[in-house]
């Protein structure tokens, strides 16, 4: 079976390379970033069968290449093409799951300027049409991950657009979002949220 990274694999051999980890060898890759936990966590779902969900691809239009060896290209020069609008998506349980994660070290707030409008329009995009989406938050300090549903989102930033705050309290996104606890397979298993919230 070839997956989208262009690397080979089956779940028989995904097991066994889980079952021969140690719980100290899983809980050390506990500082890897947030995208590589949720990259590892959707190869799981993906080898699973569980879901099928990927990082979207930057749209890029490439300007310049440089040739230095016939069999080798460098670009040198590219732009990208339109503003990104959320980092991943896909389908789970025959429902349309689209989602941003972000990381921050602040200790106390998230700060909403690491949203940008046409991401927040294109989540409302998303909830209008019976899709899930959602935000996943990484306080970097603490070594917590939630989920904080859009519709959370978007009280904050109407909020912030009529001169209110300009960040989520850390203790707000405590009380609003969802903990989602770090594991060996699904490091960062979302999913587990998303069955109480909308199943």
């Amino acid at each position: 079976m070839n997956y989208p990274n262009g690397k080979k694999g089956t779940i028989a051999k995904y097991a066994r390379n889980k079952q021969s980890a140690t719980p100290n060898q899983a809980f050390s890759n506990r500082g890897m970033t947030l995208e590589e936990d949720i990259n590892e966590t959707n190869r799981y779902y993906l080898e699973t069968n569980k879901a099928i969900i990927h990082k979207k691809p930057t749209p890029v239009q490439i300007v310049k290449v440089n040739y230095p060896k016939r069999s080798a290209a460098v670009i040198t020069e590219a732009y990208f093409k339109q503003a990104s609008t959320t980092d991943y998506n896909g389908l789970y349980r025959n429902k349309y799951i689209d989602f941003e994660a972000k990381e921050t070290k602040n200790k106390t707030l998230f700060p909403l300027a690491n949203i940008h409008e046409h991401q927040l329009t294109h989540m409302h995009s998303i909830i209008d049409h019976g899709g899930i989406c959602f935000l996943l938050i990484r306080f970097t300090f603490y070594q917590e991950t939630y989920l904080l549903p859009a519709e959370k989102l978007f009280k904050h930033w109407d909020d912030k657009l009529k001169g209110g705050r300009k960040s989520i309290p850390y203790e707000q996104i405590c009380l609003e979002g969802y903990k989602i606890p770090f594991q060996y397979q699904a490091r960062i298993d979302y999913l587990a949220i998303i069955d109480k919230l909308y199943f």
